[in-house]
Formats: C-alpha cells, structure tokens, sequence
C-alpha cells in the first residue's frame, strides 16, 4: 500500500481528497439546506458530482502509478485534468448550488450561462484528456493479462458513458420548436425524456419517465469496476480461475457495454429505471443469459485446460 502512494499521481489523490471534503459539505448541506432547484435539493448535484470525481481521481492516479513508459507525459496529463477538468467543472456546479440556481442547461444571459459554458468546455477537455490518457495506458508494459484488458475495455465503456452527456444538451423536441419559432430559450437541453416527474432517493433519477443520467452514471463507472474486477479475480485462489480471469474480464466488459446500452435505450424511449416494459424485460433476460453462458464457456475451457498446466504437488 505504502510504493502504491508514492508512485501515484499526487495531484489527482489531492484532487480525491478535496472531493470527499466536499462530498461532506455537500452532505451537510442536504441537511440543513431546504432549498430545492428544479424539484431536487440545491446540493445534491455537488454531493453526487464530487463522489464521482473523488472515484475518477483516485483510480486515474492510481493507474498512472503504475505505468513505465511516457510517465512525464501521463503525468502532465493527469495534471490537466485536474485543473482544466475536476476543478472548473465541480466549482461551477458548487457555485451555482450555493446561488440556489440549476447548473446544467442553464443558459440565462450573464453569470448562469457562463458558469454553462465553462462546464461545457471543462467536460470536452475530460474527455479528450481521458481518452489520450487511455490510449497511452494500453502500450504500457503489463505482466498481467487479465489487467491488460480491464484497464483499455473500462476507459472506452467510460468514455461512451461521458458521452451521454452531450445527448442532455440537445434540445428537447419541446424547445427545438420553441428555438426554430425564433423564441430565445433560457434552459436548453435535459436529462428527462419527457416531462420531468419525482425523482429517486438520492440519486434524483427521473421515476415517471426516461432518465439519461442512468446510463451516464452506469458507463462512466466501467473505469473503476472492470479493473476491480481483474483484481478481485486475481486475489480468488480457485486455480481454474488462473487461465479465465481474461476471458471472465472481456465477458464482464461486453456485459457492462451492453447494459449501458440498455439502459440508453431504454431512457431514449421515456421509460424509467424503475418501471421497465416487457421489450426492456425481455432485453434484459437475453443480455443476463448470454453473460452467464459466455462465463460459463470460458470457465468450462479453462477446468478442461488446468490439468495440463496445473503445477503437481511437491
């Protein structure tokens, strides 16, 4: 634990421990501040953002930790997203809370909508900055091929899931005809489809309609749960696991792609988390069985190979 710290990028854990001290404020803030915006409490954006960001840092610091090629270059990388990414993009979101007014397709001339823009920028730079640090990550020199395969298949499911959300910043059909009958809109865009409703405990996920964030929230998370995943594999001591820990990952990434899909798709047609149809259903069910039959042709192969490579007691 102790050569982990030393060889992680610092910025980025200082960026992980100032969001888990905001993630606090933002708890005490649900607390003890009533206000609400657009129906959800005012600090309930920052509280769940500096979560998320607080799991990105550390897991990128982490990672550029462990790297042995381009570590100057990864390392400055990790800084700009830092400063041109994390720091611009939760402190407008902060900003904007403690105003008491909505953060995200806010576009009310002056201060509103250019705390906008510059979350917008920020996010355009996370995201290419993500990407050029995941194509690095895939030539670096890696022992374990179970890892290999977590680390680039987690980054590009992540990637996909940050980009749902340029789709919120489309206009709805609502405002698209609004906008081409010359009216000047002060909200464009929505994480809703369709009209906003209740939302979930905690997480403020749409109960009544689609909800985009759902699939934003599940792709994003692929960078930190694929490469637990190799590891917590790696940590199982049942040897047939030694030659499927890779295919059990690539099972577990296509599985993880596929959900964030459905649950896009789902979404997309204004359909909650919480009330899915029978097509949804029936998606589903297909999706759970091909995981387990794929895990379970990749373990059946690899019982049938340990024999020969197992080692013979000593």
């Amino acid at each position: 634990m102790t050569n982990t710290l030393k060889t992680a990028h610092r910025p980025l854990l200082h960026c992980t421990a100032a969001m888990l001290a905001l993630a606090l404020v933002g708890g005490i803030g649900l607390l003890i501040d009533d206000r609400t915006v657009l129906g959800e409490p005012v600090w309930l954006k920052p509280f769940k953002f500096s979560v998320s960001f607080a799991l990105y840092a550390v897991t990128l610091a982490w990672l550029i930790g462990q790297v042995d090629r381009w570590r100057r270059t990864m390392w400055w990388l990790g800084t700009v997203i830092v400063a041109g990414f994390v720091v611009p993009e939760i402190s407008a979101i902060t900003f904007q809370a403690a105003r008491g007014v909505s953060s995200h397709f806010n576009l009310t001339p002056g201060l509103d909508e250019t705390a906008f823009m510059v979350m917008g920028g920020a996010a355009y730079l996370g995201w290419l900055s993500t990407f050029v640090l995941g194509v690095l990550l895939m030539f670096q020199r890696r022992v374990d091929r179970a890892m290999a395969w977590a680390i680039p298949l987690g980054f590009g499911i992540s990637l996909a899931g940050m980009s749902v959300g340029y789709l919120m910043t489309a206009p709805t059909p609502d405002q698209a005809l609004s906008l081409a009958a010359g009216i000047d809109l002060t909200t464009i865009g929505a994480h809703s489809v369709g009209v906003p409703g209740s939302g979930m405990p905690l997480t403020g996920w749409e109960t009544g309609t689609g909800d985009l964030r759902v699939a934003h929230f599940v792709g994003i998370h692929a960078l930190q749960v694929l490469p637990l995943l190799a590891i917590v594999l790696g940590r199982l001591s049942w040897h047939v696991l030694d030659g499927a820990r890779t295919g059990l990952v690539v099972v577990a990434a296509a599985g993880y792609a596929g959900l964030t899909g459905l649950l896009l798709w789902q979404a997309q047609r204004g359909q909650a988390l919480i009330h899915p149809d029978a097509r949804t259903i029936a998606a589903a069910a297909t999706l759970a069985a091909f995981v387990a039959v794929a895990a379970a042709a990749v373990l059946l192969f690899s019982a049938r190979r340990a024999p020969a490579v197992a080692p013979t007691a000593g």
